[in-house]
């Protein structure tokens, strides 16, 4: 087995190089933030399909998405990414709400090819629902931050993603 013996000019030389290293990785810019305004086309039988069938009425009802992501409210919109995740329909006695777990995978503008993860409890019967921003991607990488959604129709949800890198 080799041993090593480090002498204090290797200790500080290897210190410096990591100090560095370390100033050089580029980074976002201080209390930098994002604020990202999408529609989001959950079109079931098409972007969005049911692959569990619950057990009782809804409650367990699962679907996975890979939706469209528009700059506008019109499917022929400029898109700007894809949603891709699940929601599980858990069914309170208060109402209809779900658990969403999805990224939002951003294909064209500034963030191509960054994205966000979102997770919460989407509680149908609210005009807007706030879900959490838990990560990312890219120049998105750690971020956290909060997605406020409505829904527009039955095939369409407004969303205002804010988020801190």
């Amino acid at each position: 087995m080799a041993c090593f013996k480090l002498n204090p000019t290797s200790f500080a030389l290897a210190a410096a190089v990591a100090v560095i290293l370390a100033v050089a990785a580029p980074r976002p810019a201080a209390g930098a933030s994002a604020h990202l305004h999408v529609y989001m086309h959950d079109v079931m039988g098409d972007s969005a399909m049911m692959v569990v069938r619950g057990p009782r009425g809804n409650f367990g009802n699962t679907v996975v998405m890979d939706d469209v992501l528009t700059e506008g409210t019109s499917a022929s919109s400029a898109a700007v990414g894809r949603a891709q995740g699940q929601y599980i329909v858990a069914s309170s006695k208060g109402g209809f709400e779900l658990m969403v777990t999805m990224n939002v995978v951003l294909t064209s503008g500034t963030y191509a090819g960054s994205s966000v993860t979102v997770m919460g409890r989407d509680d149908t019967g609210v005009a807007v629902r706030e879900l959490a921003v838990v990560g990312g991607t890219g120049q998105f990488r750690m971020a956290k931050g909060y997605v406020l959604w409505k829904t527009v129709r039955p095939d369409l949800l407004e969303l205002d993603i804010y988020v801190n890198p």
